[in-house]
Order: structure tokens, then C-alpha cells, then sequence
């Protein structure tokens, strides 16, 4: 077995950090789209939407990421289906996302005032006429400083995939200490590759909140 210099240990975290940002890219964008419809669903005048939304919300919001994970991984192969760690990994925290961007949303919706809905069906305008024209323009601008944010707590939730295999950057870290043995050195750096990567996104989301 070859020893590894700290040069060595540095650029293998690194290119195992392409899984992280690939996971949270993925499950940001399809946790996005699905979290948009759960809002939808939150507003919805229809009763069932309401409370489907809302059981779908506190279930994934009052359970751990890390027993999702599990769920994903160790519940779909007892129904029998071959999942692997990346699917699991994915469709956990796709789950994850989609039920806090839909809170986060939902929330910058009900922020509107009141007056702006009577404005807009004042102008007979439809009930998505009045969503799509006059209250989501107003509650998107609300929604970036929370979104942006958000998508940090997305990446750092990554790292709970290692318990299923999943071969990220945290997990990369855990290997390359059983053949280094520099469980000091290993876990500094990839401390500072999570800041290094989330640190700028937490800046972004509190300048945006000042905008």
C-alpha cells in the first residue's frame, strides 16, 4: 500500500466533493419543482389538496434526514426493488427538499397582503390569473433570500448518505482515513471543503435578505 502525502488526501476529498454538489443539484431541482406543486396544494381552496399537503409536510419536516435516508435505502429493497444508494440518496433527499422549499414558499405566499388578492379580483381576474400575475411576482422576491439559504442546509444534509453507501464526500472522508490512519487531518479538510462550498451561499442568502 502507497502512502498518501496531505497533497494527495486534499485532491481526492476534492474530486469526491463532485458527488455532494451533483446530489445537491439534483435534489435541489427536482425537490424545487415538487416543493412549487406542495405550495400550490398548501394555497389551493380545495379542502383535500390542503390537508394532503399539510400531512405530507410535517411527516417529512417531524422525521430525521438521516431515518429518510434509511427508509429510502432499506425500505424499497424489503419491497424488492433494486435501489441503489445513489437512487436512494436522491429520492430521500429530493423528499427532504421538496417539503422545506414547499413551507418556505407557501409562507411567502401567505406573506402578500390580503389587499393584493382583493385588488386582483377586483380586475376579474381568475384565481390563477391572480397567482401567477400578481402574487407570485411579489412573493418570488420574498422567497430568494430563504431559498438560497436553504440550499446549504441541502448540501450539508448530503454527507447523512453515507449511511447508505452512498460514496460522497463525507463517506470518501471515512475511507481515506481507514488507509491513512489521519483521522485529524482528513476531517479539517473536509470541514473547510463544506465551508468552503456553503459559506458563499450563506453570504449570497444574506445579502439578498438586505435587498
Amino acid at each position: 500500500m502507497r502512502d498518501f502525502s496531505h497533497l494527495d488526501i486534499v485532491f481526492a476529498l476534492l474530486w469526491a466533493a463532485r458527488w455532494t454538489l451533483m446530489l445537491s443539484a439534483v435534489a435541489f431541482i427536482c425537490g424545487g419543482v415538487a416543493g412549487f406543486l406542495l405550495m400550490l396544494m398548501r394555497i389551493s381552496p380545495i379542502r383535500p389538496l390542503k390537508y394532503i399537503s399539510w400531512a405530507y409536510l410535517e411527516i417529512v419536516q417531524g422525521t430525521p434526514l438521516l431515518l429518510q435516508f434509511l427508509l429510502a435505502f432499506l425500505g424499497l429493497s424489503i419491497l424488492g426493488s433494486d435501489i441503489s444508494p445513489w437512487m436512494s440518496a436522491t429520492l430521500a433527499l429530493t423528499t427532504f427538499t421538496s417539503a422545506f422549499l414547499g413551507d418556505i414558499w407557501r409562507g411567502s405566499v401567505e406573506s402578500i397582503p390580503s389587499g393584493q388578492w382583493e385588488a386582483a379580483r377586483a380586475l376579474s381576474l381568475n384565481y390563477f390569473q391572480q397567482l401567477g400575475l400578481v402574487i407570485l411576482p411579489q412573493a418570488v422576491r420574498r422567497s430568494i433570500s430563504p431559498t438560497v439559504g436553504f440550499l446549504a442546509q441541502v448540501i450539508k444534509g448530503t454527507s447523512l448518505a453515507s449511511a447508505i453507501g452512498f460514496v460522497e464526500l463525507a463517506r470518501s472522508a471515512t475511507n481515506i482515513t481507514n488507509v491513512t490512519f489521519e483521522p485529524a487531518f482528513v476531517y479539517l479538510v473536509t470541514a473547510v471543503v463544506y465551508f468552503g462550498i456553503c459559506f458563499p451561499i450563506s453570504v449570497a442568502s444574506r445579502k439578498l435578505e438586505k435587498t
